[in-house]
């Protein structure tokens, strides 16, 4: 299945305001019962064993309304890891649209990250890197270990013909147009374990770990 391109409405908020909240929505929904959650919180939680900490500071990139940051700083919390998150997104009606909870908010470029070097100990993404050319993925990277002390870690789906009938399947269940458009628009432009690997052998990280998330989720951690 060839990773085919296709620009994605709620990219530019090609809708309603209405129909904005209702995608935001569906993806809260996506992230709590197919992966999105239980993905991020594995790899934050295996960053933190591995180092020893206690405690990190996590750029959440593209972050939407935030809900995946919170609820694994939430869910951490009870194992003694604590997350301090802030949030970066491009549209600043993205974090407006959902519950920040005390988290701070910065309106940015992905791959233009207005931190200085090592700002935070992470720098996560979630249903992000599939939206970026190759190039574009590599220099979001290349930020992310700029702007970290640690590492970058990576949540994203993993094309495939399966992952994609079981979108369609579920095109019944969006309560916004703008995610019957943008859900297999996502699994189609989706990139392989071996395509990221590819693009992350350019880099010049220590290491880079993989692991197979719930559904075709694929979790990267790229140690700094």
């Amino acid at each position: 299945m060839k990773r085919v391109p296709i620009p994605e409405l709620l990219d530019t908020d090609a809708g309603s305001p209405s129909e904005v909240a209702a995608c935001l929505a569906d993806l809260r929904w996506f992230n709590r019962w197919f992966g999105g959650v239980t993905t991020s919180a594995a790899l934050v939680e295996g960053v933190a064993r591995q180092a020893g900490a206690r405690s990190l500071s996590m750029l959440e990139v593209a972050c939407g309304a935030g809900y995946v940051p919170a609820t694994v700083a939430a869910q951490l919390r009870p194992r003694g890891i604590k997350v301090e998150v802030a949030l970066l997104d491009r549209a600043l009606s993205h974090i407006n649209g959902g519950s920040r909870n005390g988290m701070p908010a910065v309106v940015g470029n992905a791959v233009a990250l207005p931190f200085s070097d090592n700002s935070f100990d992470l720098v996560s993404s979630n249903l992000f890197t599939h939206h970026l050319s190759p190039q574009e993925l590599l220099q979001f990277v290349k930020e992310g270990l700029r702007v970290c002390r640690t590492a970058v870690i990576i949540n994203d789906l993993v094309r495939h013909p399966l992952h994609l009938a079981v979108v369609y399947a579920g095109l019944p269940l969006y309560r916004s147009r703008i995610t019957r458009h943008d859900a297999p628009a996502s699994v189609r432009q989706a990139y392989t374990e071996g395509e990221m690997g590819k693009i992350l052998s350019q880099m010049s990280a220590t290491r880079v770990e993989f692991m197979r998330g719930f559904l075709y989720r694929m979790g990267v951690t790229v140690w700094k």
